[in-house]
């Protein structure tokens, strides 16, 4: 969920915009948006479109939420009936922002929020089994090919892909895992994938 942005300090608790959750059982939850470097929430819009695509595939599901930044994308999978979801942000204070979230939903103990550096937390995982995982790094910092090797081995046979990429970047993939839809705006491209042997 992020977009490399003009390089400004992270203030604890700046919150110069606000986002939603747009449907399932916590729609209309407002979330802050730090000013923190980086930082560029999926829009509504593609959340919509996006959350539509899933909308089979939510029930009891398993989620993974790789670079969650605001937390638009794992949370809303909540909303929306996932059993549970992880949420990686390796920023202290979007994390404990994510955190003060979790606590104040109803049900909001399905959320596991981890402080921790994207990569380095899922090299220490066991194989775990998830059934979707969102992955939007920072854009500038280009994680596609270095998440790849070390996620796809934590996901459950038949599990579902999100990956979001500046507009005219399509990350490479295995040739196992294909696109199922994808679509994009001025400033993103966007696409859900799932291995062709599912």
């Amino acid at each position: 969920m992020n977009k490399p942005t003009a390089g400004r300090p992270t203030r604890a608790g700046a919150a110069p915009g606000r986002i939603r959750i747009i449907g399932g059982r916590w729609r209309g939850t407002r979330l802050d948006v730090a000013d923190a470097p980086g930082l560029r929430p999926t829009s509504d819009r593609v959340r919509e479109t996006l959350f539509n695509w899933l909308g089979p595939v939510l029930p009891g599901a398993r989620v993974l939420d790789l670079f969650a930044g605001t937390g638009a994308l794992g949370l809303e999978a909540l909303s929306r009936g996932a059993a549970a979801a992880t949420l990686v942000e390796r920023d202290p204070a979007l994390a404990a922002a994510l955190r003060a979230t979790a606590a104040r939903l109803p049900g909001g103990e399905a959320a596991q929020v981890v402080q921790a550096d994207a990569l380095a937390w899922l090299g220490a995982q066991a194989d775990a089994g998830y059934d979707l995982a969102f992955v939007d790094p920072p854009f500038a910092a280009g994680l596609w090919d270095a998440v790849w090797p070390a996620l796809l081995p934590k996901l459950s046979a038949g599990a579902w892909l999100y990956v979001e990429a500046p507009q005219g970047t399509t990350p490479a993939l295995p040739p196992d895992w294909q696109r199922h839809r994808e679509g994009g705006t001025r400033e993103v491209s966007y696409a859900l994938y799932r291995q062709r042997s599912a």
